[in-house]
């Protein structure tokens, strides 16, 4: 079922009309150490496991070996200052099993250069942070008390 609006009647010859599916993957890192060649997908919780291999290899050209879905629960809380219980959404999970040849890994988005780049200009803060409050500290007053 598509959640697109489409007219019933338009004008004019030929009716032209686009029917595109709500159809969707998202490519999620994996909580749990899994093999090279298996690949954690997010999806639509209408797409059935045909639906999500011949999204695969129409759309990426990608053909899958096995196709596994399942569907996690949203947990359940409790608002704070609320009396009543909320609940997230349920999601559904896709596990796409690549031949045997081929191995995926996810990509490095922050690279340690990257990292090692922050922590250094984190301590750079800190460090000037301790020498302003050493040089402005007022006798009796708390050092984040500064004037």
């Amino acid at each position: 079922m598509s959640t697109r609006w489409y007219p019933l009647y338009q004008q004019g010859n030929p009716q032209l009309r686009i029917f595109l599916p709500n159809f969707w993957l998202k490519l999620i890192k994996p909580e749990h150490n899994q093999p090279k060649n298996v690949v954690e997908f997010h999806c639509s919780m209408e797409m059935t496991r045909l639906d999500v291999k011949n999204y695969l290899e129409k759309i990426y050209n990608i053909h899958p070996v096995h196709v596994r879905t399942r569907i996690a629960l949203g947990k359940t809380y409790i608002p704070t200052g609320y009396k009543f219980v909320a609940k997230e959404d349920d999601m559904k999970i896709a596990y796409v099993t690549l031949p045997k040849t081929e191995t995926f890994t996810f990509p490095d988005i922050v690279p340690k250069e990257a990292e090692d780049k922050n922590e250094k200009a984190m301590e750079e803060i800190e460090q000037n942070f301790k020498n302003f409050t050493v040089k402005n500290k007022i006798p009796g007053f708390p050092s984040w008390f500064v004037m």
